[in-house]
């Protein structure tokens, strides 16, 4: 597996800070690698390999999707190291990959995937505590109104239109900005701005019980 042979030991190969004063964009450590530069390519994977298995997650609700997903992003990366152009930032072009990837696999997958998939050992976002660990504050009554909660927001998120999801996804828990949400769905920043600002308020009527 690309990923699991991409070591510590051989991204550490590559340091930025060996580059000179200022560190190196990603997008020129992306030309390196299409260079030929594996150490540079590693860095990346190292780089990176968390958040896309995290927002892989947050779109098939499925972790052993989400690593096969990540993984597929990385392979298609460096089967198109060759032909990257530093025309925009690295992270645009790696989630404009992963966008399509993850778009394509729920339309795959739609009639087999259950409503709601949770892990209950999932860290909450706010608080960062897991449900099957017993919070001290928090009396039984308040741990299942947390837990309510939680179900109830991946639902609506999960039941909003594609492009809305995709947008709120990489806004609140990849935090990308509109502007480099708007480049990765190609978008003006207006209409992606307009796109949250839709997805929110559904939100926001949907969860207002909990607010």
């Amino acid at each position: 597996m690309l990923m699991s042979a991409t070591t510590t030991q051989s991204s550490a190969a590559f340091s930025p800070a060996l580059m000179g004063a200022e560190s190196p964009s990603d997008a020129e450590i992306m030309l390196r690698a299409k260079a030929g530069d594996q150490s540079a390519f590693d860095y990346l994977v190292q780089k990176y390999r968390r958040p896309m298995v995290s927002f892989m997650y947050r779109m098939a609700r499925n972790a052993a999707a989400a690593e096969d997903l990540a993984q597929e992003v990385f392979l298609r990366v460096y089967r198109s190291r060759t032909s990257y152009e530093a025309s925009a930032k690295f992270t645009t072009w790696l989630y404009r990959i992963a966008t399509n990837l993850a778009v394509n696999h729920a339309r795959d997958t739609r009639h087999e995937r259950p409503e709601v998939q949770v892990s209950l050992d999932e860290p909450d976002e706010e608080s960062g505590t897991t449900l099957e660990v017993p919070d001290g504050t928090l009396n039984a009554e308040q741990v299942m109104v947390r837990r309510e909660r939680m179900l109830a927001i991946r639902s609506k998120v999960e039941a909003l239109p594609e492009q809305q999801r995709l947008a709120v996804v990489m806004h609140k828990y990849q935090q990308m900005d509109y502007k480099e949400i708007a480049e990765v769905l190609k978008k003006s920043e207006s209409a992606t701005k307009s796109l949250l600002f839709r997805a929110y308020e559904t939100l926001r009527e949907q969860l207002k019980e909990f607010v």
